[in-house]
């Protein structure tokens, strides 16, 4: 297991501090393996029956409860570890987390009556197509006013060490998470704060605003989920849960991707942690399977599940009598990408955790938006069966061929050609961009390489590029932002960029523009803005440092590694302290910048 706070966002992570994380994993299976694992003989509550409880429950359990004695070697730090890897967040949160203890509560709180009436980046990708790009209007910025970038406030989130949050801005409001559990909505020109929501688990996926019938006054529902695969609506205005249901009963899963709003349907992509959890000794590897959910907005109720490989079969047991399973994988760990001129949406998705590799890992999946039907699938990489510490761990459940961890970590970009066709840009942690024709199934347009060498697990393209009217762009992990053409994949320009001495390297979050400007935040904790012409740096803050917020909270910030800026209304946001693959530098802080 891991620490909730250290932990990453799943099978693209590899490791996120991988001392931590590994030994959060060993500790529970060592310690609780044998008797809660599923399928374990002992009548002892499984993971299923675990994951329900909150942290504070499972801590209190492991210190002055049933398994007190059970347990008497383990130190505080280590029964803390676990309750929070149970838990899904961090323990005794609401006494220093909600809203009511802050000092910066707004004066007022208008209910939100239409969420058109101020500029708004609503959700991961800024549009349907998930091309992260701000058109000017909205953005309120121009490429001149960028230099003149200044911090205008900073907001602490109260006991988080992670920030993984992207924050959503609808309606002047902004809508932020973090590890603990909770979702703020704060005033976007003051930082001051309207509510705070509490959440069963972290929350790392955007939120996403939209209508909702059927709850009385409330006209405006904030979508999101946690990394238990709960998926919540609550009232926009007032913080109040409307309706919160499980997208996937697995042990295991999790949600990481934003769910897409279209029409009065919501698109939920379901992930896992099974990838490090499954090389335990104690643990039946690997049953987990990857998922897109239709969910009615007004109810939660679930309209069609469409699963991206078949259901897990009993294969073989180990050398102890431990029954293994598969196939397993294929986790989408992104938000989905809606087209509705062809009545489709469309993902990318994860490795396998089990060989043969199924079809359906590391594809790119389109699927109809009534019925949830396969209307393609396009394998982009075969044979990539991988988990979290194999093959060094030596362990039976580990692929005997394992892969090199090639997951489509970002959404798809869906964007319109010169000549009136349409391409499907995805990268992949391998480095290549794929253009996919939506009109042929799927069929490969082009293809492009952005790494010199084949990467690790860490990856090259993370978490996602942006694209204007001619390019795609992407941060890479070796460092630096590459243009790509649309209509035919060539290179335009690349610009390295280096950190510090002392700081990481890399730009695995996603980037995202307005015209003429990219922002990109790297793992040395740099946000920085680059021309879209020729890839020069026009402005960088460095956020990797202490921050007096308005909240009075000690904040800092550190590596940027996941999510990427949100921009709108003139306005900069971005929260910085993102350990993730690379173990950078974890932080508590998000920041938002105008022009000045």
């Amino acid at each position: 297991m891991q620490r909730q706070f250290l932990r990453s966002t799943g099978a693209l992570l590899c490791l996120i501090a991988p001392a931590f994380a590994q030994r959060a994993d060993t500790l529970f299976d060592r310690n609780c393996g044998a008797c809660h694992e599923i399928g374990n003989t002992a009548q002892a509550p499984d993971r299923k029956a675990l994951r329900k409880l909150t942290p504070d429950a499972v801590y209190q359990s492991l210190v002055t409860g049933s398994m007190a004695q059970r347990v008497p070697s383990m130190t505080d730090d280590q029964k803390r570890a676990i309750a929070e890897y149970i838990g899904g967040r961090k323990l005794n949160v609401e006494e220093i987390a909600d809203a009511k203890h802050m000092a910066n509560r707004c004066t007022s709180n208008p209910p939100i009556d239409e969420i058109a009436s101020a500029p708004a980046w609503n959700g991961w990708g800024a549009d349907l197509a998930n091309t992260r790009f701000q058109p000017a209007p909205a953005a309120g910025l121009t490429a001149a006013q960028v230099p003149a970038l200044k911090l205008k406030w900073s907001f602490g989130f109260p006991g988080a060490t992670v920030a993984h949050n992207q924050p959503t801005v609808v309606a002047g409001r902004v809508f932020a998470a973090s590890d603990t559990g909770y979702l703020y909505s704060l005033d976007a020109a003051t930082g001051c704060v309207h509510w705070s929501f509490l959440a069963q688990a972290g929350v790392r996926s955007a939120s996403t605003v939209g209508p909702i019938d059927g709850h009385g006054t409330t006209k405006y529902a904030v979508y999101f989920g946690d990394l238990k695969a709960n998926v919540y609506a609550v009232d926009a205005s007032t913080g109040e849960l409307l309706w919160t249901v499980s997208a996937d009963d697995h042990p295991l899963a999790r949600i990481t991707g934003a769910p897409s709003l279209y029409g009065n349907r919501l698109y939920v992509p379901v992930a896992s942690f099974e990838e490090p959890a499954g090389i335990g000794q104690n643990y039946p590897c690997c049953t987990f399977r990857g998922s897109v959910l239709a969910l009615d907005t007004s109810t939660g109720r679930q309209i069609w599940k469409t699963y991206t490989i078949p259901e897990a079969q009993p294969t073989h047991k180990t050398s102890s009598g431990m029954q293994l399973y598969g196939p397993a994988g294929g986790g989408i760990w992104n938000s989905p990408t809606i087209d509705p001129k062809r009545h489709a949406i469309y993902v990318g998705t994860g490795d396998a955790y089990t060989e043969p590799a199924p079809k359906g890992s590391d594809s790119i999946l389109a699927l109809d938006m009534d019925t949830g039907a396969v209307l393609w699938s396009v394998q982009d990489l075969e044979n990539d069966a991988w988990m979290v510490g194999c093959p060094e761990s030596n362990q039976e459940n580990c692929p005997k061929e394992v892969g090199p961890d090639y997951d489509f970590g970002s959404s798809p970009i869906l964007k319109t050609l010169a000549n009136g066709k349409s391409i499907l840009v995805a990268g992949q942690k391998s480095g290549d961009v794929w253009g996919h024709d939506p009109d042929r199934r799927g069929a490969v347009v082009w293809k492009t390489g952005t790494a010199s060498k084949p990467p690790g697990p860490q990856g090259q393209i993370v978490w996602g590029g942006t694209a204007d009217d001619r390019n795609a762009y992407f941060g890479l992990n070796s460092g630096g932002l590459v243009a790509l053409q649309f209509s035919n994949g060539e290179r335009r320009w690349f610009t390295p960029l280096t950190p510090l001495s002392n700081r990481k390297t890399g730009q695995d979050a996603a980037v995202s523009a307005i015209p003429g400007v990219i922002f990109s935040g790297g793992w040395d904790g740099f946000l920085r803005a680059l021309a879209t012409a020729n890839g020069k740096v026009l402005w960088e803050y460095d956020t990797a440092r202490d921050f007096k917020t308005v909240n009075g909270i000690t904040a800092k910030g550190g590596s940027i590694g996941s999510a990427g800026p949100t921009i709108a209304g003139g306005m900069v946001f971005i929260a910085s302290g993102y350990p993730g693959v690379q173990a950078g530098t974890g932080g508590n802080v998000l920041l938002a910048f105008a022009a000045q």
